[in-house]
């Protein structure tokens, strides 16, 4: 073993090393079934009939995933890291999500015609290296023994409009990674020294269709497409979630509860679990790109890995789902998610801030003013904290600035007699009426402290338009805004806070308030929205709660 693969071992907390020597062998070519050739390195151990650990990804082969793959072959597999389409040195051109499902089958097929492949195969990695494993895993057959699926999903369609916006920062960001990797490494190293002003000027800027050019110099297809939401034929060839079903290969998942993709990862467990499967779950307290995140996810990975592939030594854990509870640090093994035993709370949305339990009386008191904010799209209300690409600006952050604002409206609940669990998911009813048809609406629970911080648990989106969520004759709509899911114990002595806003730019592309398509929207219109809270409009957070 290198030393850097000792420092990896004992730094993701993997055993000894079954292998005394991992052979290497780089940039082995794997012709795919239109002739382009896809490059790998082969990371072998001398160990005989040993496993296979498939990991495709278009971020290159450099000396992270280098030390990555040698780490995992020491531990007795053969590791195969192989280039996405377009990517590093592979030959044809990148086109996200198009070609994985065909190279990935194509790259199987080539693995059994190795003298060393032993027909037991396993496929891992986090984020698009977890979507290309489920691109594969419905045909690849009886060879696919294992997966790990970590903070990723089957169908990136949703993620990328979620709430019906855009999700400016993940999509951004990613399409500025994907460029600097073809750019020149000095250029990319001062960019990143100096906080990435472009990236920063690109995601403020208007049309967003012009968005690429400022952040990365270059026109980007696929961005364009996004933006322009092509329909469920693009997408349809492109996403794999009709297909989960058919996989018989063991799954592990791993998430974050502040990462960009849970809701839809947690989709996809749930269509496991009604096809008859048994996937296991473990949601920490991560963000996409934590070091944490990774650390965890390898150690599990292997561990699943061999007690998939015939090590009887290593089972895997007694629960099925392994949870993270937020406020207390504890981690709770669970047989299924959601769980049993959870029931949903209602927490109404009062006058003058306040949020409870529904008030003796308060059918036959009269209707009272609604609380009011102005949402400017030019000067939209930030996003902090919570789920987004970049793990420095993402997680759980105090929010009082946030809340010092005057478009955010904030319910807080008194002082809590006893703790409170939240386990499962989290939404919103929310009665409002604004000026305009074209307005978002922004929920988020907080954690507010006997100090007075407020700290973000979870939060979500929505957006609306005419057609969708229909008013009454007042002009009053209940909008339902599905936050994502949690797990957190509100201590006693803490308060359950509330806010809703118009945005939280850049991770929501902001509502221009016009209506025009996202792409090529430029004017700005402001809009006034009113949040009821009376006995007529009973605006409520719906928490899912637990005993215990």
């Amino acid at each position: 073993m290198t030393v850097l693969s000792r420092i990896a071992r004992r730094v993701f907390g993997l055993p000894a090393p079954s292998a005394r020597r991992v052979h290497v062998h780089p940039s082995v070519e794997v012709p795919m079934r239109d002739g382009v050739v896809l490059r790998a390195h082969h990371y072998a151990p001398d160990v005989p009939a040993a496993p296979t650990v498939l990991i495709r990804t278009p971020y290159g082969r450099g000396l992270q995933p280098r030390v990555l793959a040698r780490t995992i072959a020491a531990q007795g597999f053969h590791v195969l890291i192989q280039s996405c389409r377009g990517t590093a040195d592979s030959d044809g051109v990148f086109e996200p999500m198009r070609h994985e499902r065909d190279d990935g089958l194509d790259t199987v097929e080539w693995l059994r015609g190795r003298p060393w492949y032993s027909g037991e195969l396993c496929t891992f990695g986090p984020s698009y290296v977890g979507f290309v494993q489920w691109a594969l895993a419905a045909e690849a057959g009886p060879d696919l023994k294992a997966m790990a699926t970590i903070v990723t999903t089957a169908d990136f369609r949703d993620s990328t409009y979620a709430g019906g916006a855009f999700s400016l920062d993940a999509v951004l960001t990613w399409a500025a990674l994907l460029s600097a990797q073809r750019g020149p490494r000095l250029a990319n190293f001062v960019e990143l020294r100096r906080g990435q002003p472009r990236l920063h000027r690109g995601l403020a800027h208007l049309p967003l269709s012009e968005a690429d050019l400022v952040t990365t110099g270059e026109e980007i297809a696929f961005l364009r497409a996004w933006l322009a939401r092509p329909g469920a034929e693009y997408w349809d060839v492109r996403g794999h979630a009709t297909r989960r079903a058919d996989v018989t290969a063991e799954v592990l998942m791993v998430g974050g509860w502040h990462d960009i993709f849970l809701p839809w990862q947690l989709d996809d467990y749930a269509a496991l679990r009604a096809a008859g499967a048994r996937p296991y779950l473990t949601i920490g307290p991560w963000t996409h790109g934590s070091f944490d995140l990774v650390r965890h996810s390898v150690a599990e990975s292997v561990a699943w890995f061999r007690a998939h592939t015939g090590d009887r030594n290593v089972p895997p854990r007694r629960a099925p789902v392994c949870v993270h509870v937020g406020g207390v640090d504890r981690w709770w093994e669970l047989d299924d998610w959601p769980p049993d035993g959870a029931r949903t709370r209602d927490w109404f949305l009062w006058p003058g801030g306040r949020l409870g339990a529904w008030p003796a009386g308060a059918a036959t008191t009269p209707d009272v003013a609604p609380a009011r904010f102005r949402y400017d799209p030019a000067d939209p209300t930030p996003s902090v904290g919570g789920p987004r690409l970049v793990a420095q600006a993402a997680g759980r952050l105090d929010n009082r600035g946030l809340e010092a604002r005057p478009d955010v409206l904030t319910f807080s609940s008194a002082p809590l007699s006893r703790p409170v669990t939240v386990l499962g998911s989290v939404a919103a009813t929310v009665h409002a009426r604004a000026t305009g048809e074209h307005f978002d609406l922004f929920v988020r629970l907080c954690d507010v402290t006997p100090d007075g911080r407020s700290w973000n648990v979870c939060d979500g989106l929505v957006r609306v338009a005419p057609g969708r969520f229909p008013a009454g004759g007042s002009g009053v709509r209940p909008v339902r805004v599905d936050l994502w899911p949690a797990a957190h114990r509100f201590e006693a002595g803490h308060r359950v806070r509330v806010q809703v806003s118009g945005g939280a730019h850049p991770r929501f592309a902001r509502n221009t308030g016009t209506g025009e398509p996202i792409a090529t929207a430029t004017r700005l219109l402001p809009v006034e929205v009113e949040v009821f809270a009376d006995a007529r409009h009973p605006s409520a957070l719906h928490l899912t709660q637990v005993s215990g």
